[in-house]
């Protein structure tokens, strides 16, 4: 299944995320607040029951983001620690 940026469910999947995180990127000593994009942290294309779930996504800036990509088993214990603790 490809994504639909403009499904509804995804818009509110993302708008969720951005809203926990407070419009800000979560990367440890980034925090820009522009050029932000929402990161699933286990793979849309391998985590299919977990596409919409708030709690796979994260906050990132366009530079983080992209210095993510292609890498994310580096950073999914990181970025999953983040989100945990959001919801402690």
């Amino acid at each position: 299944m490809r994504r639909d940026f403009h499904d509804p469910v995804y818009k509110e999947w993302r708008k969720k995320v951005l809203s926990r995180d407070r419009y800000c990127c979560q990367m440890p000593n980034c925090k820009h607040k522009k050029l932000l994009q929402v990161h699933h942290i286990k793979k849309w294309s391998s985590a299919s029951m977990l596409r919409f779930d708030i709690d796979n996504g994260i906050t990132l800036c366009a530079a983080c983001h992209k210095e993510v990509t292609r890498n994310e088993h580096f950073y999914e214990r990181l970025f999953t620690d983040i989100v945990r603790d959001k919801n402690a």
